[in-house]
């Protein structure tokens, strides 16, 4: 059976990987390794919020090795968005009155030696599956960017600035002691091709779907990177987008 916190989600098989949720304490132990892994920390990658997720975890099927995963957190609406990961970093009080479930995608990571961009596909699509099977409405999270030098990512903060902010009813507030503010800060024009050679591939997908993030950037020097919160109302996903996921989860 599934871990305390899974909801439902159909295993998925594409190609070389398969999707499924964890099913055993050994299974959220393999997560956990491979995320200490993927963001180099020196320490295990552990906290309360594994107990209260679902974890997906994307297998090569030959060997069995764990090339990436991420975690799920279900919440009924916007009233509990406090209890979210990312609301310990943002001040989330514009999302308190949405109405539709809502899932938060946290601690996505990639095996460092397994490139390939089906893994990416394939997560998504178990994604999806997670999504049309228990009705979510809204899915959000943090994105990070490795490190924490704000001028890696200038071009890239450009464009979220001037293409992809949120609406302003929904629009995170400044909690975190350690911000960059770049929608306030940044002047410039944004060089397209520069921003999306540094935008983080989940950012991409989220963006390529429709979602928007805060207009600042949390510096979380714990784990060395930046992060933005990150919404996607799933109503508003391009309809050949959807499609496409939905292809790939083998829901058409």
């Amino acid at each position: 059976m599934p871990l305390i916190g899974s909801k439902s989600m159909p295993t998925l098989t594409r190609g070389r990987y398969r999707a499924a949720l964890a099913e055993s304490p050994e299974d959220l132990a393999e997560a956990q390794a491979l995320r200490r892994l993927a963001f180099r920390t020196d320490r295990p990658d552990i906290d309360a919020f594994d107990t209260k997720c679902a974890h997906v975890l994307v297998r090569e099927t030959r060997s069995g090795t764990l090339v990436c995963c991420f975690r799920l957190l279900t919440l009924s609406g916007g009233a509990e968005i406090g209890q979210s990961y990312s609301a310990q970093y943002y001040d989330l009080s514009g999302l308190e009155d949405y109405a539709g479930p809502m899932v938060e995608m946290g601690r996505f990571c990639m095996h460092p030696d397994w490139t390939d961009p089906d893994i990416l596909r394939v997560a998504w699509g178990a994604m999806t599956s997670y999504v049309d099977a228990n009705g979510i409405e809204m899915l959000f999270g943090c994105s990070s960017f490795a490190g924490i030098e704000t001028e890696d990512y200038l071009d890239a903060f450009a464009m979220l600035k001037h293409r992809h902010l949120a609406p302003k009813r929904f629009l995170p507030r400044i909690k975190a002691p350690d911000v960059f503010r770049f929608a306030a800060r940044l002047r410039q024009k944004p060089d397209a091709k520069k921003a999306m050679l540094r935008m983080p591939p989940l950012l991409k997908t989220y963006l390529a779907m429709g979602g928007w993030v805060s207009d600042h950037a949390v510096v979380d020097r714990a784990m060395n990177t930046l992060h933005v919160f990150t919404g996607l109302e799933i109503g508003a996903i391009p309809p050949a987008r959807k499609r496409l996921l939905r292809a790939v989860a083998g829901r058409i």
